[in-house]
Parts: C-alpha cells; structure tokens; sequence
C-alpha cells in the first residue's frame, strides 16, 4: 500500500476528488491511503491562526514556521507508520515528472505539505523539514491542495492493481519516453473525419508499428526535448 498524509488549512478540498473514480477504487481495494490533516490543530492561538505579515513587509501572508512544523513533525512520527518522505509543494520546487511520480509511487509513505497565501516561512526548509519541494510548473496556483491530488493520483496510478489493465498505464504519455498515439472509437466516420484504416485492418503488427510512429511523430512536433532525454 502507498500512503499519503496530506497537511493543509483546507482539508475539505480532498473529499470529493478522493471518493470518486479510480482514487476511491484504490483506497476501498487496499492499494492506496489517504489521510488529510489541518494544519490549524497545531495552532496554539485561540482561533486557530496560521499565518501572520511578512518581515519586511509586502502584500499577502505567510504560514508560521513554529505551527507548520509542529504539523510535520506530528504527523511524520505518527506511531505504526512506515518512515516517510516529506514534500512541500512549492512552485519553486523540482518540476514534477512522470520520473518523480515513479520515486514517489515506490515509497511506502509521502508527507505532501500544502502551502498557502505567500507561503510558508523560509525557516521550515533551512530546518531540514522537507526532504525535497514539487512545483507542478512555471504557474502559480493560490494553494498547493490542487497540486497535491496531481501528485497523488500520478504516483498512485504506476501502483499495481490501480488500473485493470497495466497497458493503459504502459501506453500512457511519458511512459517510454514520449507522448501518447492518437485514440479512435465509434463511429468510424464523424463530420468527414474517418478512422485510420490501418485501425480497421485486425493486423495487430501494423497496428502497433502505426501507433509506434504516431507516438514518435507527436513527440518531435510538440515536445522534441523528449525525444532528446531518449
């Protein structure tokens, strides 16, 4: 089983995208767990303050370091627990990648810490609290909860079982490198559009040699930094 610990000041977020499709399919079957956690219960002000003004000043707020990592320390030495990695998602972090999710997916437990407003104080980091940071990209999101379900669904979908047919996941963009070939299903023709016919054929090499090419041919039109990883 893979588990997750997901810090946050809004753990309501998770409950919809967590009980519906294939996440809620994981958890029911075993091969995955989650669990939300709010960052507020580690706060020891009255109403349950998080945040407070920058140093220096500036717009916005900034997550206290003293309550963030209370939260982490907590919840990384909950007891009966496999050791865990710990992640922030920041968008100065490393970019997330179908490698990344491959090193998560094969952990036993990930601590995935969300921040918000203009983020978490510096001082968490330089304590060592994180074993490392995900951006999702060059964008910025108002909080880091979407970014989390990302990382979560993309390392629980490489675990075994979490798809019925592993070659979905096989065939996936980034699997081998490259982004994935085109997809057909009725009607063979729409708006003068037709199906492939090598699709038609029932010449399974051919099919496969055609997919093979397509998936090259995308990859060098709209990611050819792919094809130079390769």
């Amino acid at each position: 089983m893979l588990r997750f610990d997901v810090l946050s000041i809004f753990p309501g977020y998770f409950a919809s995208p967590l009980s519906e499709s294939l996440l809620a399919r994981a958890q029911e079957k075993g091969i995955l767990s989650v669990a939300v956690h709010d960052i507020r219960d580690w706060s020891s002000d009255t109403h349950r303050k998080v945040d407070d003004e920058p140093y220096g000043g500036g717009a916005g707020m900034v997550m206290m370091a003293p309550v963030v990592a209370a939260a982490i320390e907590a919840v990384r030495g909950l007891p009966g627990l496999p050791p865990a990695k710990v992640y922030c998602l920041a968008p100065d972090g490393r970019r997330f990648d179908h490698a990344f999710a491959a090193e998560i997916a094969a952990l036993e437990r990930c601590v995935l810490v969300c921040g918000r407003y203009e983020g978490i104080d510096q001082r968490v980091a330089d304590a060592g609290l994180y074993d490392g940071e995900i951006s999702l990209g060059d964008f910025v999101l108002s909080g880091g909860e979407i970014a989390a379900l990302a990382v979560i669904e993309a390392s629980a979908r490489l675990a075994p079982g979490f798809v019925k047919e592993i070659a979905s996941v096989e065939n996936d963009s980034f699997y081998r490198g490259l982004l994935d070939h085109p997809h057909y299903t009725r009607p063979r023709e729409w708006r003068g559009l037709a199906v492939p016919e090598v699709l038609l054929s029932g010449h399974h090499e051919k099919i496969e040699s055609w997919r093979r090419e397509e998936a090259e041919r995308r990859t060098r039109e709209r990611r050819p930094d792919l094809l130079g990883r390769r």
